[in-house]
């Protein structure tokens, strides 16, 4: 017990700057609190004694936020950052130093039985708010932007981002995805690069109906303008 103790402590303090003391990380590192009861729910959920395994589990949620199914198969090294709205699902699989932060959801994406949740490979870091949603493997040395749905496999050594997620690093080579391109301090955003498309079009059709307004402007004396012979001549010709 004492070495599971003190294997959680060194990882905070490997991975937190703001860790200052053992009795900080103690007291005051929801993350931690959850990993610990998680640990302990483990263990009475797999001699079969459901009931404290999820009452250790609730208890868990409630004092820190977060929310692991007592069935979660959790690896060495786990580390959660912040911690609030965490949710792991019972079939989830975790494996060794993996990062999660705030908002991550390991869940499923219905009511079927059996194995639902995804399975985590090792040294794999979930920013805040990705979801990662069905029975499918993220493998080894994966990161997921923040905000990210992950809905399919990824494979080692990648980078995923947006909605849903898509892989725009692959074993350190940049891959373009509708001109997306990856900098160091940023991640590219679908959504934006649709509403700049969307702007892109509403610029062009206004300067097409400006164009027809001035050219009506010109011809407004005669009978019938040069535009509205031509819709005329299409109107009877169709």
């Amino acid at each position: 017990m004492f070495t599971t103790l003190k294997n959680e402590i060194d990882v905070i303090f490997e991975r937190d700057p703001a860790a200052r003391s053992v009795l900080e990380v103690l007291f005051c590192y929801p993350g931690f609190h959850a990993v610990i009861h998680h640990r302990m729910a483990y263990f009475f959920y797999r001699k079969r004694w459901f009931f404290m395994a999820r009452l250790i589990s609730h208890f868990s949620r409630f004092l820190t936020g977060i929310e692991i199914h007592p069935g979660a198969t959790i690896g060495r090294g786990f580390f959660i950052d912040h911690g609030g709205g965490v949710v792991i699902g019972e079939t989830a699989e975790v494996g060794d130093n993996v990062t999660i932060y705030q908002g991550v959801t390991l869940g499923g994406t219905g009511k079927e039985k059996g194995k639902r949740h995804p399975t985590i490979g090792n040294n794999v870091t979930i920013s805040a708010g990705a979801k990662v949603l069905g029975s499918f493997t993220v493998g080894d040395n994966v990161k997921i932007g923040g905000g990210s749905v992950v809905l399919n496999s990824v494979p080692p050594d990648c980078t995923v981002v947006g909605v849903p997620g898509r892989i725009v690093v692959r074993e350190g080579a940049k891959i373009n995805n509708e001109g997306a391109d990856l900098e160091h301090h940023m991640l590219p955003d679908p959504v934006a690069d649709m509403l700049t498309a969307l702007q892109e079009k509403i610029n062009d059709l206004e300067q097409r109906i400006e164009s027809y307004e001035k050219e009506a402007a010109q011809h407004e004396n005669i009978q019938y303008p040069e535009w509205e012979k031509r819709r005329i001549g299409d109107v009877e010709s169709a």
